[in-house]
């Protein structure tokens, strides 16, 4: 799959994989706060991972479980969906 992740779907896999619910649109406009404000820790962050994982059948970078943003997150996971397609 090479389509990439949008941060609607990123909200979505918050809620899903870490149990925190953030708006799509409040997402975006705080798209460069840590993901420790947005309620969002380590262990969510690897359960978010894992879930792209299983979506998209392609191993994500080991540094995408520890991007502090969401921008970042989305970035990096992005850039690795384009290199696979």
């Amino acid at each position: 799959m090479s389509e990439r992740i949008t941060v609607e779907e990123l909200s979505e896999l918050m809620k899903k994989a870490a149990g925190v619910t953030v708006a799509p649109q409040d997402l975006q406009q705080s798209c460069d706060s840590d993901f420790d404000s947005l309620g969002i820790d380590s262990l969510g962050l690897l359960g978010i991972v894992g879930e792209l994982e299983n979506r998209h059948g392609t191993q994500m970078p080991p540094d995408a479980e520890r991007c502090k943003t969401p921008r970042q997150f989305l970035d990096l996971v992005n850039t690795t969906l384009m290199a696979g397609a």
